[in-house]
Formats: C-alpha cells, sequence, structure tokens
C-alpha cells in the first residue's frame, strides 16, 4: 500500500478519491482550503489526515508531501460563474498550485502527479465528432487555458526531468454530494423544490457525463498502471443535450417542474459549446476502463441519497 496526498480532497470528487482509496488501504493525506466544507465520508473522517491548507502555500505543500508516493491533485477554483467572476484566482490556483506540487514530488522524490485536467481543454473544436486527445484543441477561458498549460508544463518536466504524471480530462463528473455550481445537483434543487428548471440557450448543447465511480475508478487505475507522462479523456462516451438531462431529473424524481428556457448571461458565452462528447480508447488500451453507470442508474443513486438527507 502507497502513501498518497490529495490535493482538493475535501471536495467533490476529491472526497469520492479519497474515500476509495482509504478503502483500498492506502495512507491518506488531504491538503484543502475548506472554503467549500468539506465533503469527506464521516465513516472515514478518522482515517484521514487533513490540512486546512491553500495549494498556493509553497512551503506547507513541500513539508506536507514528505513520505508520499503520489499525489492526486484536484484543487481548484470550479463552478462557471464562479470562474467567470474569479479569472485572475482561477489561473493562479492553477498555475502556482501545479509550481508547488511539481516542487515538492521533485523535492521529496514522489513517485507520480495524477493531475484532474478538463474537457474544456477542447473548446469548440471538433464538435461534429468524439474528441481524441491528439485533436487540435481550442482553449478560451482562464479555467481551461490555465488546464490545458499545466498538461504543457507536465510534460515538459518528463522530458526535462523524467517527471512522471497523468492528466485526466474529466467530461461533467456527476454524483453524490456535488453541489449547486454544476448542471446536475442544480437541476435536482430545482426539480425537488417543483421550480422551474433553467435551461441556457435552446437546451440543445450537448454534454458528455459521466459517473463518479467510474471517474474516481480511472483515477486510480491510471496512478497504478500507466508509467511516463500521458493523457487520457475520462468519459461515458454518451452525448445527452441538456434538456434531456433536465427532463431525465424531472422523470427520476417524480417532480411536477416544467423546464424554462432562458438567455445565457453574456460571461458564459465560451462555456456554451454546442456539442462535447469525449472519446476513452486511449484509457480503455491503457487500463481497460469502461464506464459502468448509466445515466438512468447514476441520478437514480444521486436522488436515493438526496431523499435519504432530507429524511
Amino acid at each position: 500500500m502507497s502513501n498518497i496526498l490529495v490535493t482538493g480532497g475535501a471536495g467533490f470528487i476529491g472526497s469520492h478519491l479519497v474515500k476509495r482509496l482509504v478503502e483500498e488501504g492506502h495512507t491518506v493525506k488531504v491538503i484543502d482550503t475548506l472554503l467549500r466544507g468539506n465533503k469527506i465520508d464521516r465513516t472515514i473522517k478518522n482515517d484521514v489526515e487533513l490540512h486546512k491548507v491553500d495549494i498556493r502555500d509553497r512551503d506547507q505543500v513541500i513539508s506536507l508531501t514528505k513520505n508520499c508516493d503520489y499525489i492526486f491533485h484536484l484543487a481548484a477554483i470550479l463552478g462557471v460563474d464562479v470562474v467567470a467572476d474569479h479569472p485572475v484566482e482561477t489561473m493562479e490556483v492553477e498555475t502556482i498550485g501545479m509550481q508547488n506540487v511539481v516542487e515538492a514530488v521533485l523535492h521529496n522524490g514522489i513517485e507520480k502527479i495524477v493531475y484532474a485536467s478538463t474537457s474544456g481543454v477542447y473548446g469548440h473544436s471538433a464538435i461534429e465528432q468524439s474528441v481524441v486527445e491528439n485533436i487540435q484543441l481550442d482553449p478560451r477561458t482562464s479555467y481551461a487555458i490555465a488546464k490545458r498549460y499545466n498538461e504543457i508544463y507536465l510534460a515538459a518536466l518528463f522530458e526535462e526531468k523524467g517527471m512522471q504524471s497523468t492528466s485526466l480530462r474529466f467530461f461533467n463528473v456527476y454524483g453524490i454530494n456535488q453541489d449547486t455550481r454544476m448542471v446536475t445537483p442544480r437541476f435536482f434543487e430545482q426539480a425537488l423544490e417543483d421550480k422551474n428548471i433553467t435551461v441556457y440557450g435552446g437546451g440543445r448543447q450537448t454534454r458528455d457525463f459521466t459517473y463518479i465511480d467510474d471517474t474516481i475508478k480511472a483515477c486510480i487505475d491510471t496512478c497504478m498502471k500507466v508509467k511516463g507522462c500521458e493523457i487520457f479523456n475520462v468519459a461515458h462516451e454518451s452525448e445527452l443535450s441538456i434538456k434531456d438531462l433536465a427532463e431525465e431529473i424531472v422523470s427520476v424524481t417524480g417532480s411536477k417542474s416544467t423546464i424554462s428556457l432562458i438567455e445565457a448571461p453574456k460571461k458564459r458565452y465560451d462555456y456554451e459549446v454546442e456539442r462535447r462528447v469525449g472519446n476513452s480508447d486511449k484509457l480503455l488500451k491503457a487500463t481497460g476502463y469502461k464506464p459502468e453507470t448509466g445515466l438512468r442508474d447514476g441520478l437514480t443513486v444521486v436522488f436515493n441519497d438526496m431523499i435519504k438527507g432530507n429524511s
């Protein structure tokens, strides 16, 4: 078993990753600002060493990564509206944070970084097909540009210093304990209150929704099975319009909500890509990855957990 540090480990994806790592017997340490609270499962809280630290704090990052074997680097500013309102902080957290993590890896002899990148690096490119890792990229937002910069930075570090890393381009991850900065929990919140579900634009824009458990398996498998410096899509490979997602959530919840199409704010323009669906063939060949949870099943799990939490 390994000693593992997870940055952003108290957030949505991070907390699920931490739980799986603890269950597999690893020793886990978490760095998180806790600005969005602590989502780490209460059943494992005593098994996790949690530190309230900003990833931009170089000395703390270097100190807390001593004796670690791997770092899962998930710390980031998230949410379209939050990122749009705080572009400078978004880029600083990404770039300064990554520089600190890299310095810690080199200083402490850590084997590898697994980095949470984003499908946002594809921007408006290849909207007529599912996207693969080697197509021309088109990052337009501060978030996507910073993520792409870090991918290039990691590739340069491997070439120059032999530092191993894996960058994972997540496609619309959803699941239990996600907050309403993201579209799926926002729709659930509106549906459970029988409010209008607000969909930007015509609702025809499509995304590829990937269940959290499939995402976490990809994180761990690429860490343990892949050598060198690689980039992988982590997608379900299923295309769904945002309007259809809203209708599916209405169906799952039995809500009386109706769907309301509204004009997207101008600041969201670069995020409102008309079509995006991922291709995970490269990940399949490297690790055997196959998404196991369909949308209806995943949404049902989320709904049942929300009902349990409200009861």
